[in-house]
């Protein structure tokens, strides 16, 4: 099956020209998404709070939290994102590819259109 990646762009939420291009593993396992704490300062994200994770190894962490703009294929939202450590990979969490309108299409090895309902 492999990991899906996708290039994207990760913004200040309320000034979009800080920006960097990035490229993302999304991660379907991951509620929220998570940048290296170095590039959210970079574009002047403000941390805004701390959320505890149950991480792979089974432990627990906190992180500080923040929002950020996140573009994906031309679609985009702000989202809540992590502050991770600088090893960390740029994970796109299933929160903000809800947010986008996308899911992860994991035999095709891509992102696809969510079917969004409102009922």
């Amino acid at each position: 099956m492999g990991y899906v990646r996708v290039t994207g762009r990760i913004a200040n939420a309320t000034n979009r020209s800080k920006s960097e291009n990035v490229e993302f593993l999304a991660d379907t396992g991951s509620i929220y998404t998570m940048i290296p704490e170095s590039t959210l300062k970079r574009l002047d994200v403000e941390k805004t709070g701390v959320r505890r994770f149950k991480i792979a190894s089974g432990e627990t962490k906190e992180y500080p939290a923040g929002e950020a703009y996140i573009e994906i294929e031309g679609l985009g939202a702000t989202s809540i994102v992590v502050f991770g450590p600088e090893e960390a990979t740029y994970l796109l969490g299933v929160t903000s590819l809800e947010l986008l309108g996308l899911q992860v299409d994991p035999l095709a090895g891509k992102l696809k259109p969510l079917e969004l309902l409102l009922l």
